[in-house]
């Protein structure tokens, strides 16, 4: 197969050149039918309908906090950092804030890590049904705050997270990190309660995710 020239002319348009493939198969170039130009090197053109793969940092819907736990779900394969925010949250119990991620399902142990905060003293509670976020006057306490979650090893779907998080009915400092491994990709995120059974009363929360 020869190559494919298109010749230019006097008023300055260039030349395409289709050169021949490697293999006897017959390739196919498809320009489709409309009115936008293409986009050179030395131009700029704002990008309409198109999806940017990684890269790019997605707000997920935000959710007026309430019932048991709040899911942010059909997170894509491609994501390696979320970041989760708190705005005025509060619950009715005495438990602790937990985040859980899952991959077609919220995993609910194997967690690594610990939780505390920092007021006029420090306690401490371990983490392994999620991550926690201490909370340590219980449905008194209104956080503000994120917590980030980070993928470590995408061969082993590891993920760490850390939280800084502040109440507004006192003065606390929340806190925790902690780790764990996933059987898959990551396509969920829910907040809830170490308790399970706590009732979210006010406040928003929402994602930011990032390849």
């Amino acid at each position: 197969m020869s190559q494919v020239a298109i010749s230019g002319n006097a008023s300055g348009t260039g030349t395409l050149t289709i050169a021949a493939p490697n293999t006897n198969s017959n390739y196919t170039l498809t320009l489709p039918a409309a009115t936008s130009t293409l986009v050179g090197t030395d131009a700029t053109q704002t990008l309409t309908n198109k999806t940017i793969q990684g890269g790019a940092i997605t707000s997920g819907t935000a959710v007026s906090a309430s019932g048991t736990s709040v899911n942010f779900t059909d997170i894509p394969s491609w994501v390696k950092r979320i970041t989760v925010m708190f705005s005025g949250v509060s619950t009715n119990g005495s438990g602790n804030y937990q985040i859980q991620i899952g991959s077609g399902s919220v995993t609910t142990s194997g967690y690594l890590g610990s939780t505390g905060y920092f007021t006029s003293g420090t306690a401490v509670a371990a983490a392994t049904a999620g991550f926690i976020i201490y909370s340590p006057s219980g449905a008194a306490v209104v956080a503000h705050g994120i917590s980030t979650l980070v993928l470590v090893n995408a061969a082993t779907n590891t993920w760490a997270a850390s939280s800084v998080m502040a109440s507004s009915q006192a003065a606390q400092m929340l806190f925790g990190a902690g780790s764990i491994s996933l059987a898959g990709a990551l396509d969920r995120v829910r907040v809830t309660t170490s308790t399970g059974t706590d009732t979210f009363d006010a406040g928003t929360i929402n994602i930011l995710y990032e390849g």
